[in-house]
Formats: C-alpha cells, structure tokens, sequence
C-alpha cells in the first residue's frame, strides 16, 4: 500500500464521523485527514482552501459535495492529486430545477425550520434498507445539529453555483475509483457509470446493501475498495 497522505472531503450536513470506520482502518498506513466544507457558498473557494492546506502531493477522496470539491481540487492541481476517488457523487452542475428547490429550504433553515431541511436533504429512503439505516440516519441528524444551519446555507449555495467538471473527467490520468452504493437514491448507479466512462482507465464500484453513504452503511466492503484503489501504482506522469 502507498503511503501519500489521504484527504477525505465529506457531504453536505456530515462531519468526520462520516468516514470514521475508513479513518480507523486507514490511519495506520496513511496521514488521514478531513477537508471541511463549511465556511464559503462556492465549491471554487472550498478547494482553494483545502489547497492551501494541503501537502504537496496527496490522494483524494471526496463523497457526496465531497466529490464536486474534489473534482474542483484535480481541475486546479492535477500535479499534485497522485489519485482521486469519487463516492455517490456526480459531476454534472446543478439544473435549474433542482437549484430552484434548494431555496425554500434555504429559507426554513434560516427560520427555524432547520429539522424539515435535514429531512428533505438526508431523507431514510437515500440509505440502504436493513438493521443500519436507523443508526446511520440518527449519526447523520447528530452531524448535521452540530453543523447547524449557516453552514447548511453555505453548502447549499455552494451546490447550487458547482461548474460542470465533465471535461475535467477526461483529463484525469491518476488511478482513479468511482463508488457508489447500490441503492442510492441521491445519484443512482447509472450516473457512476457515466463518470467511470469518461475518465480514462478509472474503476466503478458499485456497493451491495448500502445507499448514499457507504463508508457507515458496509464499512468493511467499503474499506476493501478505497485499499485496493490505494494499492494501485501510481501513474507516471
């Protein structure tokens, strides 16, 4: 296994309690650590913080928002990404619709209504049926309480203003992993297909029993194919 450093990018409304079973297992071979999101409304603000921060080389992992930041991180600096994952994410921008329909939760956030926000964000149905969804649903309403409602505003701006990153797909040239859960709800399996398809040489996973957060809903399965992704050589460049 490599030893470069790992940066782990989480969703919306999540802390590093999303990835604690891969930090656990990852620490002991790696200098693990977890990119906020909060504090800025543009996903391009988001990276170049992270960027300032970070070493000069590094593996990527981002889940969810996660996976727009980070494909905004390898759009800046592919020199310094020695590999890049992309969980339960896409890279498409957000269509008017949907961009649309973020604004009355951005109003409920900031009256008072932060619980009907967190439902409609992080609905049961975006996870995995079976004897951990209520564990993971209760751990996300925990991270998301502690987060509170400025942050959710600024993340939500954040996805709303997110630049089509295709053709930075096409560019990608480092071992490259696309998971996905297989019941996810948020950005079904067909949408990993299509980013697996456009970066050259990349790998799809597709996660038996979990929905939008594989990390807390199969840990162990997740852990497998983050570790054989970073057992891949690198790529010369």
């Amino acid at each position: 296994m490599t030893r470069e450093p790992l940066l782990l990018i989480p969703p919306m409304l999540c802390d590093a309690r999303v990835f604690g079973p891969l930090t656990a297992a990852l620490s002991a071979h790696h200098a693990v650590s977890i990119m906020p999101t909060t504090g800025a409304d543009r996903i391009e603000e988001i990276a170049s913080r992270i960027l300032d921060w970070a070493p000069a080389k590094f593996a990527l992992l981002g889940l969810s928002m996660g996976g727009a930041v980070a494909l905004e991180v390898i759009r800046r600096a592919p020199t310094r990404v020695t590999r890049i994952a992309l969980m339960n994410c896409t890279a498409q921008a957000e269509i008017p619709q949907v961009a649309a329909a973020r604004e009355p939760l951005i109003v409920a956030a900031r009256s008072g209504r932060f619980a009907d926000v967190m439902a409609q964000e992080h609905p049961s149905s975006c996870l995995a049926a079976g004897p951990q969804r209520r564990a993971v649903q209760e751990l996300l309403l925990d991270m998301a309480w502690s987060l509170g409602p400025e942050a959710y505003v600024s993340q939500a701006r954040a996805m709303q203003r997110r630049r089509d990153q295709s053709a930075t797909l096409r560019q990608i040239r480092q071992p490259s992993l696309v998971v996905c859960g297989a019941d996810d709800t948020i950005w079904p399996v067909r949408r990993h297909e299509f980013m697996a398809e456009m970066i050259p040489y990349s790998r799809l996973e597709v996660i038996a029993g979990a929905g939008h957060l594989p990390p807390l809903e199969q840990p162990d399965a997740t852990l497998d194919v983050v570790c054989d992704w970073l057992k891949q050589p690198l790529v010369l460049r």
